[in-house]
């Protein structure tokens, strides 16, 4: 659950499941209402169903980085310098076995999150107590469902943001590839969808595969954003303890804590939406590719012909094959956006303090990284079985997409460029078709149809496969430090 994605294996966030309140009976008002008992006290059915909304389905999600940070917590509060001991070293082993099993339970889908328990904090809460009895009554010294439920966010967004990087990486490796095996190949360069000038596939494929090595640095700056820790804040103001808020970042493998037990609360949401906004800057660079493969396949362009098995059919016509996964990557674009403006709008008019609000922004998180996941993973393997269309690509060159190429021939003989200009644009007619590879090779200065420096991109591809291999060693090295398993693999 929620662990960093291996290509080629199927590996992704749980998807987020379709709501009963979306039922035809949703909204209905029962004058015959319960009052349901809860950990935290007994409350109206009807307000307990409101108020906990999808939190029973979404926080599956979150069930292994809630145990995580209980963990943490558990550790640290047997350090607190208190007599007796809130925790001993013998309490904190029986906590962690037991907060293991619920991660192998979740892991199997046989952890169950209830009504009564609201969220995945008191059904694990829950589970402690009925395990260890009053050992299970102490987890929550010291800290609230607040700072909780800020770090399992952000320990959660911590494994997605590698996974998506992972995956950013793996889809610009394939474009790096495909350009490299079409390096010279020439393809008409468009404005405003019209022939401009000479280009190659080369050109095309690696301009995105850069698109996105720029948008692993705004995934890598979310990334550091969301690399603290908000854990003992507790509702925002600390408490009469002396906690110790740097080991317990320090075993959740966090660079620092969150400085300020007040910005501690107040960053959530914000912390969600800057994620959130890093996922739409990749969701639009494959909303981008994914338009020009669409155009590109045309059969009136048929610069790239995509593997059939990515295509669909149709339930009337039967020649048709459809870019479907193209279009539909296209449209989430816009669900990836609408997240990150969705949380923005909710933040935007908060006091100070937490805020019920914070909910609503758990689901439009869980799925705007979802779908960004899914989206580089289907595009990735579509993009390693384009093909390119040679003989489309050549017949796509006409006498005009040289003109530009004629004027410089001009200037170089000595024209001033405006003449130059004037000249062919009043005399197109002459313009005689032009070879289209010796003008894409006479295109040599830097990052040029005749000299992409595809390797430089490698080599920043690396280095950023590194960054990402690395982060995800560190993390899971800590916490397997913390639970005594072998994380993610023993769970």
């Amino acid at each position: 659950m929620g662990g960093a994605f291996e290509v080629g294996s199927n590996i992704l966030p749980e998807p987020v499941k379709r709501s009963r309140l979306y039922s035809s009976t949703a909204g209905e008002i029962s004058m015959k209402s319960k009052v349901q008992k809860t950990i935290v006290g007994r409350i109206n059915d009807q307000v307990l169903d409101f108020t906990a909304g999808r939190d029973i389905e979404l926080d599956v999600n979150l069930i292994n980085a809630d145990c995580i940070g209980s963990a943490a917590h558990a550790r640290m509060l047997s350090k607190v310098p208190v007599k007796p001991r809130i925790l001993s070293e013998q309490d904190v082993k029986k906590v962690i076995v037991e907060l293991v099993r619920i991660m192998k339970c979740a892991g199997k889908g046989t952890f169950k999150i209830t009504a009564q328990d609201q969220d995945v904090h008191l059904a694990v809460e829950r589970t402690l107590t009925s395990k260890l009895g009053h050992l299970g009554k102490k987890i929550h010294t010291a800290r609230s469902r607040n700072d909780q439920v800020a770090v399992d966010l952000r320990l959660y967004g911590k494994e997605q943001m590698l996974g998506t990087m992972n995956e950013a990486v793996a889809l610009a490796d394939c474009l790096l590839k495909f350009a490299a095996e079409n390096n010279s190949l020439p393809m008409v360069g468009r404005t405003h969808l019209q022939p401009a000038m000479p280009s190659s596939v080369g050109l095309w494929a690696s301009a995105y595969a850069e698109a996105l090595l720029d948008d692993l640095k705004v995934l890598k700056a979310a990334y550091d954003f969301n690399n603290r820790c908000p854990l003992g804040s507790a509702a925002g103001y600390g408490v009469p303890l002396k906690i110790d808020r740097k080991f317990t970042s320090y075993l959740l493998g966090f660079e620092a804590p969150v400085h300020n037990v007040l910005y501690a609360s107040n960053a959530r949401g914000k912390c969600e939406e800057v994620i959130l906004s890093a996922m739409s800057q990749v969701m639009l660079t494959l909303s981008r590719l994914a338009e020009d493969l669409i155009l590109y396949s045309m059969p009136e362009f048929g610069y790239f012909s995509l593997p059939k098995e990515f295509c669909t059919g149709s339930s009337i016509m039967p020649q048709k094959s459809n870019p479907d996964v193209l279009e539909l990557v296209r449209a989430k674009t816009s669900r990836v956006v609408g997240c990150a403006f969705a949380a923005a709008m909710i933040v935007k008019g908060l006091p100070g303090g937490y805020n019920r609000d914070l909910q609503e922004i758990k689901e439009l998180y869980i799925e705007g990284m979802f779908i960004t996941r899914t989206c580089l993973q289907i595009v990735m393997f579509l993009v390693g079985g384009i093909k390119a269309g040679k003989i489309a690509l050549e017949k796509g060159f006409t006498p005009d997409v040289f003109a530009t190429d004629r004027v410089m021939e001009l200037v170089a003989g000595g024209m001033p460029f405006r003449e130059a200009y004037d000249h062919v644009k009043a005399n197109l007619g002459e313009l005689a078709q032009m070879n289209p590879l010796k003008a894409v090779s006479a295109r040599t200065h830097l990052g040029a149809p005749g000299n992409t420096g595809l390797g430089v991109l490698k080599s920043i591809l690396q280095a950023e496969k590194k960054f990402v291999m690395g982060e995800q060693g560190k993390y899971y090295k800590s916490v397997s430090r913390l639970l005594g398993i072998n994380y993610p693999q023993m769970v």
